[in-house]
């Protein structure tokens, strides 16, 4: 990290995400989720309602599919109410310029993928700096393991392919390379971020070796790698491209392989403590950090924050640095491939009316875990503003 350029300090541990998805699901119909849950037209009262928690950062998303109105024509109109009130609430903004959707006529191996999505990042900043001072804060894409496996193999989103995981991700990781390039053209105090999930594949028995093991648990870093120009040189990826990196952890993020997900709790002490595989991905790339989507599902939420925020805690006293946990989604959310289907795992839930029902287990989770982090908060931002003064 540049200290003439320091990475900003986030203006709380304890952030707040918010569903974005906007892709075509399994049974060929464009969702979002953002819409889904009433966040568009309620996220003056989302935003205060975090505030009053003491959460100060929010992960959002453009939802590229639905701002491009045409081919290189775009309208961001509809953000303005996310900016007025962060404003209001002097919320610090994340952006996902792509989660995992994409325009109706473009799937990632598309002739014009690339220039069409350079455009949109451009002028997604050019949209940003006119309506906020704050420092732009972006993901030009989410989760490039997860959307090439899920859309290039599994059939789960365009282009519904298998054996294509990786020709998804190449082109991808192309993609985002071109547009942190023209976002640093435009803005060189962007702040970048690739996120990626953090897993762990285990042995399930001696039918496996430890080096094809370790191949197995490396795939989860090539995207990462190609941005940051340990792979796929010919693509023009550098460590500079990125300032902070973003991990999101599940319950079910760790597996065996023969793909059986290890149990949650974790009763057995079979699973690899989450302060360790944060170590592992720190100190590989030594950039700042974030666990950028983190939730559970039902009346264990509370639970697993707990679990979570411990295990953060311990990272710190590891030294990693480690900026902040991003609870996601904040807002129930609906199953991509059933909309009917709602999932228990916000710190609201959601009625018939997309009324906001707290989960108070979750909110009291959330109130004991926040002042572990207070100090680092405070340490964070003093070493923040000597790397400024030096």
């Amino acid at each position: 990290m540049n200290l003439k350029n320091p990475l900003p300090p986030l203006n709380s541990f304890f952030m707040g995400g918010f569903e974005c998805a906007d892709h075509i699901n399994r049974s060929g119909e464009r969702i979002n989720l953002q819409r889904e849950t009433h966040h568009h037209i309620r996220v003056a009262d989302d935003y205060e309602a975090l505030k009053r928690l003491g959460i100060s950062v929010v992960r959002e998303g453009v939802c590229w599919s639905a701002v491009e109105v045409k081919p290189y024509i775009f309208d961001f109109s509809a953000l303005l109410p996310f900016f007025k009130a962060a404003r209001k609430y002097k919320i610090q903004i994340i952006w996902d310029l792509c989660h995992f959707g994409y325009p109706e006529d473009l799937v990632p191996t598309h002739p014009l993928f690339v220039s069409r999505f350079v455009s949109f990042c451009e002028q997604f900043l050019q949209f940003h700096l006119r309506h906020s001072n704050q420092r732009p804060w972006l993901i030009p894409i989410n989760e490039i393991s997860f959307l090439s496996w899920h859309s290039g193999d599994m059939r789960g989103t365009v282009p519904f392919a298998v054996n294509s995981g990786w020709d998804i991700k190449y082109h991808l990781c192309k993609a985002k390379i071109e547009a942190i390039k023209a976002i640093k053209t435009i803005e060189p105090c962007a702040v970048i971020m690739a996120v990626e999930p953090l897993v762990k594949i285990h042995a399930a028995d001696d039918t496996i070796d430890s080096q094809k093991l370790e191949e197995l648990n490396s795939l989860q870093f090539q995207a990462m790698d190609i941005i940051l120009g340990r792979k796929c040189p010919e693509l023009g990826g550098d460590e500079n491209l990125v300032d902070a990196l973003g991990f999101n952890y599940y319950y079910n993020n760790q597996w065996n392989h023969l793909n059986v997900t290890l149990p949650w709790p974790d009763v057995e002490k079979k699973h690899t403590p989450l302060s360790h595989l944060l170590f592992e991905a720190y100190f590989k790339y030594n950039k700042p950090i974030i666990l950028t989507e983190t939730g559970h599902f039902g009346k264990d939420r509370d639970l697993w924050l707990e679990e979570i925020s411990a295990e953060c805690k311990k990272a710190l006293e590891m030294e990693i640095d480690l900026r902040g946990i991003c609870i996601y989604p904040v807002i129930d959310r609906p199953d991509w491939d059933n909309l009917n289907s709602y999932s228990n795992c916000g710190i609201w839930d959601l009625d018939v009316h997309k009324n906001r029902i707290p989960f108070l287990p979750y909110l009291k989770s959330l109130q004991n875990c926040t002042p572990l982090f207070t100090n680092n908060d405070k340490k964070l931002k003093s070493k923040e503003i000597s790397a400024i003064d030096a």
